[in-house]
Parts: C-alpha cells; sequence; structure tokens
C-alpha cells in the first residue's frame, strides 16, 4: 500500500490527455497506469513490429503517431526513448516548434535529470525527470509491478509536488534526487539489477552443466533469501567461502570455471575480489585467511589456478 501522504487537491494535476514518444517496454506501461488513475491516452508513437504490438496491448484503440502529432495531442507527454537518444529527440522537437507552452515533459531516464529537457523548457514546456527503478517486460504485468515502484524524481522545485503526485497516481512511491545525483544514482540501479541478472544466468547454465535437471527450482529459494537478508542485514548477511577464507575452495571454483566456462572466470575473480574486501572490512574475514585468499585470487588473475603443491 502507498503510504506516500497524498498531495493536496491544488497540487494533484488534472486530468490530462497523454502522450508516448517511444512505445518501448516503459512508456505504454506507464501511461496504462495513469489511464487507470483517471487520464486518457491519446496518441503514441512506435516505429518496429514489436513496439507496435506492444502499444496495441497495452494502450488499445490508441492511435499510432509521428511523434510531433503526439505531442499535438497532449497535454502530459512521455518521452521513453533509450538514454543516448533522449538529448536530439528533445532538441528536434524543440526545434521544430513541437513543444506547445505548459505542455508537461517527462522523461524516464535514470540517467538525466531535468536539464536534458533545457530545449524544451525554453519553448515553454514544463520539464519532469521521473525514473521508475523497476525492471520491465513490455507486458501487462508491469502495471501490476508499479504499485510501490520507487521513482527517483528531479524537476524543477516549483514543479515538484506535481511530479510527485504523477508517481503516487500510477501508484509508485517518489524519491527525490538530486540533478547532480542523477548518473550516480543510475549507476547503483544498474549495478544491482542490470548486473543480477547476468549473474543468475551464469549461475543456471553452469548448475545446469552440472547436471542439475531444474536450476530454477534450486536457485529460486537460495536466492531469494540471500536478496532478502542482504537487504536486511547489507554486508553482514555474507556468507560462502570468500566470506570464510576458504582459498583452496575457490582455488578449485576457479579450475572448474576455467575448464567448464571460461567466460566466466573474470567476473567470478572481479566479484570474488570485491566480497574479500567487503568481509575484510567488515570483520568477517579474519586478517590470517585474507593473506591466502588474496593469493589465490592473484594467481587466478595472472593466468594460473593456485593450486600447485595442493594435494586435493
Amino acid at each position: 500500500m502507498n503510504t506516500t501522504p497524498q498531495p493536496e487537491p491544488k497540487d494533484r494535476p488534472a486530468r490530462l490527455a497523454v502522450g508516448v514518444v517511444g512505445a518501448g517496454r516503459v512508456g505504454p506501461a506507464l501511461a496504462a497506469a495513469l489511464q487507470l488513475a483517471g487520464h486518457r491516452p491519446v496518441a503514441v508513437s512506435a516505429v518496429s513490429d514489436t513496439s507496435r504490438r506492444r502499444a496495441a496491448q497495452l494502450l488499445p484503440d490508441v492511435p499510432v503517431l509521428p511523434p510531433a502529432e503526439v505531442l499535438q495531442r497532449s497535454d502530459l507527454v512521455l518521452l521513453t526513448v533509450p538514454d543516448d537518444a533522449l538529448p536530439d529527440l528533445v532538441a528536434g522537437l524543440a526545434d521544430t516548434g513541437s513543444v506547445r507552452p505548459g505542455q508537461l515533459l517527462v522523461h524516464t531516464s535514470g540517467r538525466y535529470g531535468a536539464r536534458v529537457l533545457d530545449p524544451a523548457l525554453r519553448a515553454g514546456a514544463l520539464p519532469l525527470a521521473l525514473h521508475p527503478a523497476m525492471t520491465f517486460t513490455g507486458t501487462p504485468v508491469d502495471v501490476q509491478r508499479l504499485a510501490g515502484c520507487s521513482f527517483g524524481v528531479t524537476a524543477p522545485e516549483e514543479l515538484r509536488l506535481a511530479a510527485e503526485a504523477l508517481v503516487i497516481e500510477m501508484g509508485g512511491e517518489p524519491e527525490w534526487i538530486a540533478e547532480e545525483n542523477r548518473p550516480l544514482y543510475h549507476a547503483a540501479l544498474a549495478l544491482g539489477a542490470n548486473h543480477l541478472v547476468t549473474l543468475v544466468a551464469q549461475s543456471l547454465e553452469l548448475l545446469s552443466a552440472a547436471g542439475v535437471a531444474a536450476p530454477d527450482r534450486m536457485l529460486g529459494p537460495l536466492l531469494g533469501a540471500a536478496l532478502d537478508n542482504a537487504l536486511r542485514s547489507g554486508d553482514a548477511a555474507l556468507t560462502g567461502p570468500v566470506a570464510r577464507g576458504d582459498a583452496g575452495t575457490v582455488a578449485a571454483h576457479v579450475t572448474e570455471l576455467r575448464r567448464h566456462a571460461p567466460q566466466t572466470v573474470a567476473g567470478y575473480l572481479a566479484m570474488a575480489r570485491a566480497t574479500a574486501d567487503r568481509a575484510l572490512a567488515h570483520g568477517l574475514l579474519k586478517p590470517e585467511l585474507a593473506e591466502d585468499l588474496l593469493g589465490v585470487l592473484a594467481d587466478a588473475t595472472d593466468g594460473t589456478d593456485g593450486t600447485e603443491g595442493d594435494a586435493r
């Protein structure tokens, strides 16, 4: 349940005609959430067949139009394009006179704050950066996942209440992010969410190679517990051979990974070193064990497996 204090009626946005520029995984879901809150999607731009199908599924009967026409019809425009495409899109819309004074222009990039919308601001638009801290599938389940989802919010101070109100209407929780902190904020989310997918996918592949019939069933409870413990306890939740200082086990891991999945070795070593540093700093890894462990990791980085002379 959303526990964020609700804005006063005077601070809530009126019912708005909503347009979407870029029917990727994010834009149609946000527009559908706004529709549930009483706003009215009126137009969407989509180029590929996949994006057109996505728009038709999440925003049925909403016409697909060029970006300039989307802006003509809309009071609130969601700019949901890839980060690298956003500055040129904003500049192009402003240069062609597509932006109307008083129009709410919202981008969903985690990397950028409100300043990327300065060309539109000069044309009279009201700039908002609303980034949902959520992974999207491009299906209706995304709308449900917005309930309780944190949004990184950046906007001019005079638009802060309106920005937060829109987030709350979508079922989210607004979290104010200063303009200068947007890249760091986004890097933190990418480190946790994007790299997690890579780690889980690699783990699934390795379990399959080890003969596990249902690696997802094996990993699910383990990873769920690890995530819950990490969110509750931070570094105190560290477990496993690195945190314990089991240098021989880590060396054996590296040997097996080189043999069966050499593409995973660099990532394993990088995460092992980072884990060792954190475990040592928080008193979980004993200094007398850390030396042997770090030696194994250094040898592995140099191309050896650290097991010479090991009788195991």
